[in-house]
């Protein structure tokens, strides 16, 4: 079986993501181990041995929809978002902010499949007059903070956790935001009981603690319908 949590899987939340996990074996005693993500993720995210991981919303909407079942989504309580919502930040050098109106910058975004790198963007209007692919939204803001890029976009979540852990972001500063969507979902393969494992998965946020719920900055689970997901515009390949 796969489980994994690969988002946000940084070396400063590995410990608590153990422990969350523990938490769900504790209350589904049949729930394997956690697995290392394989090289592909959408390959685990399609297999029917997926037991649990977690997606983002345009993966979800473009390729996963009809193929897994969603669990739930958790409450990060990110900043002017709803429950269960996130949005993205567009970071550029302090100081050194571009023009977006004349939208006349290189964009560095981790990916083509991600809503908070590469969708969230598009929909305001930002995409750049060069465009730069990074691999991962920590390398897309040190692309910008070592001059290869002019502006970032990082979702919300991981702008927290790398102003906690990298010593450089403080070279870095917001200069835009983008409108909320659905955040991250937990999903499952189709032949699985999501009910379970959304009760089994709530319980054990609940239980590990304020300390490790801080860390992973989840609090709760948000129901977040796959309608919702789906009623987000695909954006245009860069």
């Amino acid at each position: 079986m796969i489980a994994h949590l690969p988002m946000y899987d940084v070396p400063a939340n590995r410990a608590a993501h153990r422990r969350l996990w523990q938490a769900v074996q504790d209350h589904l005693p049949d729930a394997p181990d956690l697995t290392p993500p394989s090289e592909n993720l959408m390959v685990d995210w399609l297999s029917p041995e997926l037991y649990l991981s977690q997606t983002c919303g345009l993966p979800y909407r473009a390729a996963l929809h009809g193929q897994v079942q969603l669990i739930a989504t958790p409450d990060n309580q990110i900043s002017n978002c709803p429950p269960g919502y996130y949005c993205s930040v567009l970071l550029a050098r302090k100081g050194a902010t571009p023009n977006l109106a004349a939208n006349d910058f290189t964009l560095a975004y981790n990916e083509p499949l991600s809503q908070s790198g590469w969708a969230a963007p598009q929909s305001i209007g930002l995409t750049g007059a060069k465009r730069l692919q990074t691999g991962g939204h920590a390398a897309s803001a040190r692309a910008v903070l070592q001059g290869q890029a002019d502006l970032a976009s990082v979702d919300a979540l991981t702008w927290h956790f790398l102003t906690r852990d990298w010593d450089k972001a403080s070279g870095l500063e917001i200069c835009a935001t983008t409108p909320a969507t659905p955040t991250l979902p937990y999903i499952t393969a189709l032949g699985q009981n999501a009910a379970a494992l959304r009760d089994a998965l709530r319980q054990a946020i609940l239980s590990i603690g304020p300390k490790d719920r801080q860390t992973l900055q989840i609090f709760d689970l948000i129901e977040i319908s796959a309608e919702t997901y789906l009623q987000f515009p695909l954006p245009p390949a860069p």
